[in-house]
């Protein structure tokens, strides 16, 4: 039996960031961000499937630019924060897809709802020191969600045809962790 080393890495919530882009009246894409992550990695070194990742991000900190798009989006039509006040993710499964590549299969809780979902992760990067003597690694990860699946359903028909916000969100994640 071989005494895998593992190492416990939090998220530096400085350095961190969770983007999102859905469809906006079937022309156009709207950006949007949350800052505020928390969470850790557990990594084993010696295999990289045994590892898992936890996260969670706080809804009121979302930032798409527009202070009332941001409030509707806080509201109960959307993320109901008040009552759901985090998006919560926790990996059930980490597949090696190449040298620096994973995907991380987990359950994603958004509007008190939980689904599996697949990331598509780049990295870690190579450890490094920062100036204060911290050992840190990034990555990024990607999916696409349908948000009706979160039991966000809200929408508005358009006199054209069609919806104002698309079904499809994608997620972009960079993270950096600092190793404990």
């Amino acid at each position: 039996m071989t005494n895998t080393a593992v190492t416990t890495w939090n998220i530096d919530p400085a350095h961190s960031a969770a983007e999102f882009k859905v469809k906006h009246m079937m022309i156009s894409n709207v950006k949007g961000s949350f800052s505020g992550l928390s969470g850790a990695l557990t990594e084993h070194s010696d295999d990289a499937t045994l590892s898992s990742v936890e996260a969670a991000i706080p809804v009121a900190a979302i930032s798409t630019g527009d202070a009332q798009r941001d409030a509707h989006l806080k509201s109960a039509d959307f993320f109901d924060a008040e009552k759901y006040p985090a998006l919560n993710f926790k990996s059930t499964r980490v597949t090696r897809k190449g040298e620096a590549a994973y995907e991380v299969t987990g359950d994603l809780t958004i509007h008190g709802v939980t689904r599996s979902v697949t990331f598509a992760v780049e990295g870690p990067s190579a450890p490094g020191k920062d100036p204060w003597g911290n050992t840190r690694i990034g990555l990024s990860a990607t999916a696409k969600i349908n948000r009706k699946d979160f039991g966000l359903s809200w929408n508005a028909a358009l006199e054209t045809g069609g919806f104002l916000v698309g079904e499809e969100i994608a997620i972009t994640l960079d993270v950096q962790f600092i190793r404990q």
